[in-house]
């Protein structure tokens, strides 16, 4: 029996801290149609549970609000096809803690795009669509033990910024509950005072206002006010605050440190293979081993006494990687006072002070809670150095809201590539 999204969980998983929309419908957009255009044909020939659109690469992915998604929600999948923009043709079930993400792409469109809530669902629906011949590439849990699939983690997929993000097909109807309950408002009030309203303004007699009257009348208004800012203020209480990247930002040095120690516990000496490449990413720290004169028991053998708990992953019969888990840092709120110009001008002279070649871009990020949207000013930094971490991230000391996303040790050439970005105002 074929899965269906609506015997799914809420189709909303989170990345970086941030939230996705999963479980769209997708189709590319007919020759001469925009994108809007097209959501709405769809939206009324297809399903009016439709009330959201995607626009991205000629195709538009529809969101049913009932799973969850709301307007201003960035598509996971948008993320991993960018992500996986070296084939034309994948299908890729990703672990998103508990849960299972299935994306499918045919000839650069999106065919399948789907939150799993188990495992036996998941690999049922991955093994029905595998069969489909011709894939670019297939990735699944190392677990599964799937033939030709490689393992890939979200975390890595998706990036920290993002471009593809849910609209509302038909505006007014997202704002119709706002415009009723106004209107409401005003009938109620003309019921109510419509025999006073009648004396005062449509009397045939000339108009002698009754001091009285008139602030009964201005009372009763007030009286209205009063209440429907009440209940705005409710409701304006039970919408969830926006989340702010920059309120759980790790310590600066505490992060450089275990970086370094995380690298340092990986770069384990293997008989008959050699280290490559090592990153610490934000969840886990990853490296790579080419193979010399070794073989592959033996570095299973090797590798599990010296990196106890660690998760090898078999690239192909030359070459492994090895994963570690990172442990959690206690995070606090951090945000620098000075505008992106000022900040971008400031990290530029620090870097020219050592002599360090970095790109330094400015980006804007935005955040919402379903309701309100709000832009998040980042400036992204990357530089080549020989500084270990703790001497690297002392060049941003002057400033806060910093946070490291990567770092890697290439053992080639002897060199640390880093990740850094601020949030300023």
């Amino acid at each position: 029996m074929c899965i269906t999204e609506r015997e799914l969980i809420k189709q909303i998983i989170t990345v970086h801290r941030k939230k996705f929309a999963t479980g769209l419908f997708w189709q590319p957009v007919s020759v001469g149609n925009t994108a809007l255009n097209y959501a709405k044909q769809l939206s009324k020939n297809i399903d009016k549970k439709y009330t959201l659109f995607v626009d991205y690469k000629s195709m538009v992915g529809l969101g049913d609000k009932n799973t969850g998604v709301y307007v201003g929600l960035p598509s996971a999948a948008a993320e991993i096809v960018d992500s996986l923009s070296e084939f034309v043709s994948f299908l890729g079930v990703f672990q998103v803690n508990n849960y299972f993400y299935l994306v499918a792409v045919r000839n650069g469109v999106i065919i399948r795009d789907v939150l799993i809530e188990t495992a036996e669902q998941a690999r049922k629906l991955y093994t029905e669509l595998s069969n489909i011949p011709d894939w670019g590439g297939l990735f699944a849990p190392a677990s599964w033990g799937m033939p030709k699939a490689q393992e890939k983690f979200i975390s890595e997929l998706i990036r920290p910024s993002v471009s593809a993000r849910l609209h509302p097909i038909n505006v007014f109807n997202s704002i119709w509950p706002t415009i009723i309950f106004f209107v409401l408002v005003l009938l109620v009030g003309g019921v109510l005072f419509r025999d006073k309203i009648r004396r005062v303004f449509f009397s045939s007699s000339p108009v002698q206002t009754n001091p009285e009257l008139v602030a009964e009348y201005k009372r009763n208004i007030e009286l209205k006010k009063q209440e429907l800012a009440k209940q705005l203020d409710i409701a304006k209480q039970e919408v969830t605050p926006i989340e702010f990247p920059y309120d759980y930002l790790p310590n600066v040095m505490e992060r450089a440190k275990l970086c370094y120690k995380a690298i340092a516990f990986v770069m384990q000496p293997i008989p008959g293979w050699n280290q490559t490449y090592a990153k610490c990413g934000e969840d886990f720290v990853s490296v790579t081993f080419a193979r010399n004169f070794g073989t592959i028991n033996e570095f299973y053998l090797n590798g599990a006494e010296l990196m106890p708990g660690a998760m090898v992953q078999q690239l192909s019969e030359n070459e492994v990687m090895v994963r570690v888990r990172l442990p959690q840092l206690k995070t606090y709120a951090s945000l620098d006072e000075r505008d992106i110009a000022s900040a971008v001008r400031d990290i530029t002279t620090n870097f020219q002070q050592i002599n360090i070649r970095a790109d330094i871009n400015p980006v804007t990020d935005t955040v919402t809670n379903g309701v309100d949207t709000e832009s998040v000013n980042i400036v992204e930094i990357s530089a080549a150095s020989k500084l270990i971490p703790t001497e690297f991230m002392h060049i941003f000391n002057d400033f806060d809201g910093v946070y490291m996303t990567s770092v890697a040790w290439n053992a080639v050439t002897r060199m640390w590539q880093y990740e850094v970005i601020i949030y300023t105002k």
